[in-house]
């Protein structure tokens, strides 16, 4: 979307020419992907999924068995036996399954994950860069006001203005003073956190400010029509997924595996060797894994559950998100058209009228006063558009 003309003039007079060569949001984002802890620790899960699901895919162990019987060495019988489970009522397969289903959740949680991090970077970035507007507002209306000072004392000592607007002046700069300190901690703070998500101990200079507007909010049913694209919509389905696969592996388990073995036995006193075959198989007469299979059986109906729960939450948050970024872009317009231009125009009657000696200095005061106040609260609603398309982007992924 094209930056209107007042929109580029405002990013040109708070932040500068200079902030091509500071970071930029593209930047914050290529460095989270890169160094955010929380976000490779949430990569390590693949790997920990692809070891189960390696795992789940071995068949079990031969068991080899060595026994003697009479340990007299003249009539002593000696039997080694090797014996192998074998696993029946798709065992294997079932436990597969489930482990695949596991590789398929931290994909998506992978996924989720960078969505989250990708959306608390614009919000901190953003924010980041109000606390660095509001300390350059800070420091202008610091300057206003120790201007403002100078010709007060100086009309006081020519006799042409009363002591207390002298008073007066020092009081507002005062608090023009207590304000860029509280910017500048502000300023401190929100950097601090930007650099936290994006994994950096070294404090940033400047950032690129090119672009404040986040655009004009998509339509709700546009986005909807995509909810089951979401990771989050796809991450509960995986968790019925995996659910069902649970269960029918606890299904898998009522029936017994079968052990096949194979020994031979030497007796000394008989001097014969003789081969043994055995089968062996447990009985399911009291614990057939029902307690098991009901378990997994309420888990998968609670999956659903939590499926319904998560698509009703998205569908929530996404026509709330809209109707703010909307309603925020509505009111960026209102101060672009007319509420800048006005303060504008206003600062600078107030100051030829002050040059003609029509007005106070304190009226000049006010009307610059009331110019950066209004570039404050535009910044508060570019924020909060932007802070709405970061949780649009939090469900959908980049826009």
């Amino acid at each position: 979307m094209p930056i209107p003309r007042n929109v580029a003039w405002f990013c040109l007079l708070l932040v500068g020419p200079a902030a091509a060569d500071g970071l930029s949001l593209a930047q914050a984002l290529d460095a989270a992907y890169a160094n955010n802890p929380e976000l490779a620790a949430v990569g390590r899960e693949v790997g920990v999924a692809e070891g189960e699901r390696r795992q789940a895919g071995l068949l079990p162990n031969p068991e080899l068995s060595w026994e003697v019987e009479d340990t007299r060495r003249s009539t002593s019988t000696t039997t080694v036996t090797l014996s192998q489970p074998l696993e029946l009522g798709g065992k294997r397969g079932a436990r597969i399954e489930v482990a695949e289903a596991g590789q398929a959740l931290a994909q998506l949680e992978l996924e989720r994950q960078r969505n989250g991090l990708r959306a608390d970077v614009v919000q901190a970035y953003h924010a980041a860069l109000r606390a660095q507007t509001a300390l350059e507002l800070a420091q202008q209306s610091q300057a206003l006001t120790e201007r403002g000072v100078r010709v007060v004392e100086g009309r006081v000592k020519a006799g042409q203005s009363s002591p207390v607007e002298a008073t007066r002046a020092q009081v507002q700069l005062a608090q023009a003073q207590a304000a860029m300190r509280r910017a500048q901690t502000g300023r401190a703070v929100a950097w601090q956190a930007l650099a936290r998500l994006t994994g950096s101990a070294d404090p940033f200079e400047r950032l690129d400010a090119a672009t404040l507007s986040p655009g004009q909010a998509p339509q709700a049913a546009q986005l909807l029509a995509k909810l089951e694209q979401t990771a989050d919509w796809r991450l509960a389905a995986a968790q019925v997924q995996r659910g069902e696969a649970s269960l029918g592996s606890e299904k898998a388990q009522r029936i017994p595996n079968l052990t096949v073995s194979l020994g031979s036995q030497y007796s000394r006193e008989d001097r014969e060797r003789v081969n043994l075959v055995g089968l062996s198989m447990p009985l399911p007469l009291f614990d057939r894994n029902q307690g098991n299979v009901l378990a997994a059986a309420r888990r998968a109906d609670q999956a659903r559950d939590l499926r319904n729960a998560v698509e009703l939450r998205l569908r929530s948050d996404t026509r709330s998100a809209v109707e703010q970024w909307a309603t925020a872009m509505g009111e960026v317009q209102a101060y672009d058209r007319t509420i800048l231009p006005s303060a504008q125009q206003a600062v600078d009657t107030a100051t030829r009228g002050f040059e003609m000696g029509k007005f106070a200095f304190l009226d000049v005061l006010d009307a610059q006063r009331t110019l950066i106040e209004a570039r404050g609260l535009y910044l508060d609603a570019l924020a909060q558009a932007t802070d709405a398309r970061a949780q649009v982007e939090r469900i959908y992924g980049e826009l």
